[in-house]
This record gives structure tokens, C-alpha cells and sequence, in this order.
């Protein structure tokens, strides 16, 4: 089997278990491809800021699937708090901060 390049994000790198359901999906690859590398950046980090591996699982199938569909980003995230080349929004740091506050 031939080696697949694909497409990574502005900040970060394509996790494996992403990599593989995108290899498998024609459909959702071509949409992968076919999004920028900021909305790519923005599914892989809404798949790997989750704190179990049950969520991580449904988000990297969700992804595939909604990529599939047409979707070009993931819906009601605050979006990637990991850029360093932009400020946090003030919507961001107040999910932030009251994450914060039920953690406790």
C-alpha cells in the first residue's frame, strides 16, 4: 500500500487514529483536502482537547462523518486556543474560565 500524504493544520499535527478514518472515508479525505489548513487545524484540535478517549473516539468519527457531509468546520467550539499567531477572543477565555470554575 502506497504511503498517503495528507494535509495538516496551522498549529497542529495529524493525529494517527484521525489519519486512518480519513484514509478510509474517500468522501470526507476529499473534503479534508479540499478545507484550509486553519478549519483543518480546527477539527484536529476539537479532536484532541477532549479529556476522555470515549469523546476523542466520537469526535474523530463525528469529523469524518460531518466532513463526509459537506461540514467545513466543527459546530459550537470555541475554536483553537493552541494558535499562538492570534489572541484568545473573549468568548474563548470566558468557556475557559468558567470550564475553571465547574472543575472545581
Amino acid at each position: 500500500m502506497d504511503k498517503v500524504e495528507i494535509s495538516e493544520g496551522v498549529v497542529h499535527k495529524l493525529p494517527t487514529d484521525l489519519k486512518v478514518v480519513l484514509i478510509s472515508n474517500p468522501k470526507a479525505l476529499a473534503a479534508w483536502e479540499a478545507i484550509t489548513p486553519l478549519a483543518r487545524n480546527e477539527w484536529i484540535c476539537w479532536t484532541i482537547t477532549v479529556k476522555q478517549q470515549k469523546t476523542r473516539d466520537e469526535h474523530v468519527k463525528r469529523t469524518v462523518e460531518e466532513l463526509a457531509q459537506g461540514k467545513r468546520r466543527p459546530c459550537c467550539w470555541i475554536g483553537c486556543i493552541h494558535r499562538p499567531d492570534k489572541p484568545m477572543s473573549s468568548s474563548q477565555k470566558w468557556v475557559l474560565e468558567r470550564q475553571k470554575t465547574k472543575s472545581k
